[in-house]
């Protein structure tokens, strides 16, 4: 599957496009495209976090030097790695990763040490800070694409079948099966 490309602007007045069903969606039930969408969410929730980390961290280089000291030692407690990653695996299992972006290496990043001096090692950091939140930022909107799909996928079911909205109520599993 691949990401489309953004839909044309629409003018204000102008009615939405009716969405369509998608092949590449149809090994999917509807509870299991909702969880993916889920995912989905999540994934671009975790990435837009260590966007952030990364922009602070690239603040804080930037903002270093002539003898000033970074102070990460403070952040650490409250940063871990195992934010991002994990939730990738998920969406691999359902539809191929291939339209998907790499993620850049982020525990080295946050490791990584520059001394008070060194200009060029903080230059070069910075740099590699520069192209792991660029790197970030493809994946979020290829996520933000799929997440899109699968939404246009959703209404395409909803329109076609407007009793399957009903499925997503929270009702108790007696309830559910006289449904």
């Amino acid at each position: 599957m691949s990401i489309q490309a953004a839909p044309p602007i629409r003018r204000k007045g102008e009615p939405r496009p009716v969405p369509t069903r998608s092949d590449a969606y149809r090994h999917l039930s509807i509870n299991a495209l909702r969880d993916y969408r889920s995912a989905l969410v999540a994934e671009e929730t975790n990435v837009s976090y260590w966007r952030r980390i990364l922009q602070a961290r690239l603040d804080l280089v930037s903002a270093s030097g002539n003898g000033r000291q970074l102070d990460t030692e403070r952040l650490r407690p409250v940063l871990t790695t195992s934010r991002i990653g994990a939730g990738r695996q998920a969406l691999v299992a359902v539809l191929p990763i291939d339209a998907l972006p790499p993620l850049p290496s982020l525990s080295e990043l946050w490791e990584r040490r520059v001394g008070d001096h060194d200009e060029a090692g903080r230059a070069a950091f910075a740099e590699d800070l520069q192209v792991a939140e660029t790197e970030l930022s493809t994946y979020r909107s290829a996520l933000h694409a799929r997440i899109g799909e699968a939404t246009g996928e959703l209404i395409a079911r909803y329109r076609e079948q407007p009793s399957l909205c009903l499925t997503a109520l929270p009702l108790e599993p007696a309830r559910r099966a006289s449904a």
